[in-house]
């Protein structure tokens, strides 16, 4: 007897559909085709102690189990499942109709527990493209996709569940289940609030209009200045993701293993925060069959923070150009070619030097030529892509011990809301969510000039030796400086403040 079990595999953030055929013929053995890597392949020992102890037997004939497409490598467990599933019908113990109607993907425990598999957001809106009846996963995977499609995904904790639900009897649908769904983000975030920041108000201002814009960042001071506690304190005047932004950064952490461990989308913008020893493939993705998205793109639609930024790779460092100006990353294997979405606010934080004091009065103890080899590190057309940069002198001793007011986060975190209400309004339709990500033709349409502030722009990109990209920045920055005080038109204060924020394009620039 021939059946057919549905089941999928992910390539980036979409899935595939995958046809478990398992049929049952005179003969012996087990034989698993449908170029199925070794865990695939391991899966069947899992499955016949999980069938036993479950009391289901293993019928003493030839069984052939395809996975369709035989031309696409299969990899992980998530095919256990429906594998099980396809003996248990296909030798008849069990009456299941509705079998070929569901999308059904996990990993089995030997007592027949099903296990939480990654990938299921995209699984979901897969069984939703195919008009499946509904979609079976393991319940802490089917409650990353609670509020997300249009078809019911059903929670299962092992195969007992699974054959009430494809034998009609029922089962639990999680997308109406009510349950209390928190945010959660896609990583740990601090409560790092500016108002227990004394002193910066500079870099506390460029941090504003980054988190308005959506602008990359730069921060080169002495150890002690603040450049990292700044950095965490950014996430908490980002704003929460619109449904779209979420629906994008969700799918990434699910096909990472990493989804809402609270149930529903993921709405808090991701902070990823790697060490600077990371690796290329782990900060831009990587893998052999299954290419696993890096850090970059579990940043998506958040904050990326790299510290000490010269001391990383070479080769790490020159792999985030492409990135931070195409908004996604392409990688490509011999027989595979990935794309994931990588649109993150990039922060680093820089020492100006070996010692870390340059600029600080007579304590820098390093010559000019250990300084040019260590900020040579950063290439020009890196640098050329940070948009605003910092440069941070340690807070006066006497201001700490005051402990002067500043303004919250929270206060802070309003305006740029309503600044990223704005731009929504203004992007409605062009697919993209903030200033930073405007295209030449997007920037023409939206950073306008007048003739005045044309002519400013001018004189001054004359004067400081900016390039053109860098006068494409200083448009960038002036028109989120403008949408943070309300304003539709891009003024000369708003140019001056933004080329404040590109000193080192400046053609006299010195570390």
């Amino acid at each position: 007897m021939l059946t057919n079990i549905f089941c999928a595999r992910c390539i980036g953030i979409k899935a595939i559909p995958v046809t478990v055929e398992v049929d049952m013929t005179a003969g012996v053995g087990i034989h698993l085709v449908g170029l199925a890597d070794t865990a695939v392949k391991e899966s069947l020992l899992r499955i016949i102690s999980a069938l036993q102890s479950m009391g289901y037997r293993i019928p003493g004939k030839k069984i052939v189990i395809n996975l369709a497409p035989a031309d696409i490598k299969k990899k992980g467990s998530i095919y256990d499942l429906p594998i099980a599933m396809g003996i248990i019908a296909a030798s008849g113990q069990e009456y299941l109709p509705a079998s070929g109607r569901y999308l059904m993907a996990g990993e089995l425990g030997l007592d027949g527990s099903v296990r939480d598999v990654p990938g299921a957001l995209p699984m979901v809106e897969l069984a939703s493209g195919l008009g499946m009846k509904g979609c079976i996963l393991p319940e802490n995977s089917a409650l990353e996709t609670i509020g997300y499609g249009d078809v019911p995904v059903y929670g299962v904790r092992n195969i007992s569940d699974v054959i009430q639900i494809v034998s009609g009897n029922g089962g639990t649908d999680l997308s109406v289940s009510g349950r209390n769904i928190q945010e959660s983000a896609g990583s740990t975030t601090t409560d790092t609030d500016f108002a227990d920041i004394t002193g910066q108000e500079g870099a506390k201002r460029g941090l504003e209009v980054a988190a308005a814009g959506g602008h990359n960042v730069i921060m080169i001071g002495a150890p002690g200045s603040g450049k990292s506690t700044l950095a965490k304190a950014l996430a908490g005047i980002l704003p929460p993701m619109d449904t779209m932004e979420a629906i994008q950064t969700s799918k990434i952490y699910s096909v990472a293993g990493k989804g809402n461990p609270s149930g529903g989308l993921i709405t808090k913008r991701p902070f990823r925060s790697p060490h600077y020893s990371t690796s290329l493939p782990a900060m831009i993705g990587g893998g052999s069959d299954f290419i696993m998205p890096g850090e970059i793109s579990l940043a998506h639609n958040g904050v990326l923070f790299l510290d000490e930024f010269p001391e990383a790779s070479k080769r790490v460092i020159e792999a985030l150009r492409c990135p931070m100006e195409d908004r996604k990353v392409t990688i490509s294997r011999l027989r595979t070619k990935i794309e994931y979405p990588a649109s993150f606010m990039f922060v680093a934080a820089a020492n100006p030097c070996p010692c870390g004091y340059f600029g600080e009065g007579d304590r820098c103890s390093c010559s000019p030529a250990r300084r040019a080899a260590y900020m040579s590190k950063l290439s020009g057309p890196l640098m050329d892509r940070m948009d605003i940069h910092l440069w941070l002198h340690p807070v006066d001793p006497h201001k700490l011990m005051k402990k002067e007011p500043s303004e919250p986060s929270s206060r802070i975190a309003e305006r740029v809301s309503a600044a990223r209400e704005i731009q929504k309004a203004r992007f409605a339709g062009e697919g993209i969510f903030c200033n930073a990500e405007m295209d030449i033709r997007l920037t023409k349409i939206h950073c306008r000039l007048s003739p005045e502030c044309s002519n400013f722009l001018g004189d001054m990109a004359g004067k400081m030796g900016f390039s053109a990209r860098a006068c494409s920045k200083i448009l960038k920055i002036a028109r989120s400086i403008a949408d943070l005080a309300g304003e539709k038109e891009i003024g000369i204060p708003h140019l001056s403040e933004a080329a404040g924020f590109r000193f080192l394009d400046k053609k006299d620039a010195v570390f």
